[in-house]
């Protein structure tokens, strides 16, 4: 847990930073969900197309961070996913570790793979396999959610009625919990220091032919007290770029998106050491704008495409097709309220 300590001292040190180190602070995590939020297309449902919803979503963002310090093992899992320590060419940790580009279906193998290069986990985290697994929960969420939906208008008994509606409403409220959730880790995977063995000052044992500033309060000082300076929601919103919806291949799709922040590495400690975070300077908040924009992109364009992956799910038990529930042609009842 090396990494979380260093990181935490740096916050203390910052002034005006809380003691948990969390990408972005609160403003940042905020400002990626209610921007990814607000710009859902007309496709989704209207339960997430309003002011309430992506308020709701922009304080859960930050959620992940709030439930630190539980103990153990609550806080192994959980720590060690806000960020992935990769080299310049997208190696885990060292020359060593595996690719980004190459990581096992499952955590355990991705534990045992760091093992056997004498890469600790704890060292390396496992950013890449949260926005994963967030990912695959909003797509049963949403599978869920659609098939309560088409069968609350459908069915015509006032008790199985009035139970689907009950459930939609729960399943609704578990959507915002989970798209918090995904936001915070998608968000982390936009801070450039959540994505580099560079996390707070460039590593002190790796060449710096740079000059590169190696202080232990980079990291919190970016994250927190400056991006809550000079972040905006329309500065963020005009940065977004168009969805980007096809080929879509989850498993391609995270690590791309990490290594396009990886890329931003070397471009920040080069902007800090030529003063762009100074106060007066508007380089360091183009720097955080961007940053942000790419988060809430990723993000929106993540909660459109689960939205489109539940529709070819099935969910339940005994499962039943969403498509087929929303055709008219399947009676969810006993998957979804339980025949036991």
């Amino acid at each position: 847990m090396k990494r979380l300590v260093v990181a935490a001292l740096a916050l203390v040190a910052a002034a005006g930073v809380g003691l948990q180190a969390s990408a972005w602070g609160n403003t940042g995590h905020r400002l990626i969900g209610v921007a990814a939020a607000r710009g859902l297309p007309a496709e989704l449902p209207a339960f997430l197309r309003t002011p309430g919803a992506a308020a709701e979503i922009g304080e859960l963002a930050r959620e992940p961070d709030r439930t630190k310090g539980g103990g153990q093992p609550h806080d192994r899992e959980r720590d060690t996913a806000h960020f992935v320590d990769m080299i310049d060419d997208g190696r885990i940790m060292t020359a060593q570790g595996l690719s980004i580009d190459a990581l096992p279906r499952l955590k355990s193998e991705y534990d045992a793979a760091l093992l056997s290069a004498g890469i600790e986990v704890d060292d390396a985290g496992y950013l890449p396999y949260a926005i994963m697994d967030g990912y695959q929960q909003l797509v049963r969420d949403f599978a869920t959610w659609r098939v309560l939906h088409a069968a609350e208008a459908r069915e015509t008994d006032p008790g199985k009625r009035a139970w689907y509606r009950e459930d939609r409403l729960r399943r609704e409220a578990l959507i915002l919990r989970d798209i918090g959730y995904l936001a915070h880790y998608v968000g982390d995977g936009s801070q450039p220091h959540h994505t580099t063995i560079h996390y707070n000052g460039w590593n002190r044992d790796t060449p710096n032919p740079e000059g590169f500033t190696t202080s232990r309060q980079t990291h919190g000082a970016f994250e927190g007290a400056f991006t809550a300076r000079v972040a905006r929601l329309d500065t963020v919103e005009r940065g977004m770029t168009a969805p980007a919806l096809e080929g879509f291949d989850l498993r391609a799709r995270v690590p791309a998106y990490l290594k396009t922040t990886l890329a931003q590495v070397t471009p920040f400690y080069a902007l800090e050491k030529a003063g762009g975070f100074a106060e007066s300077d508007p380089r360091g908040a183009a720097f955080v704008a961007a940053r942000l924009s790419a988060g809430a992109s990723e993000l929106r364009d993540l909660i459109i495409l689960a939205w489109r992956d539940a529709g070819d799910d099935a969910i339940g038990w005994p499962t039943v097709k969403v498509n087929e529930v929303e055709a008219g042609t399947a009676d969810p009842w006993l998957a979804m309220y339980g025949d036991d």
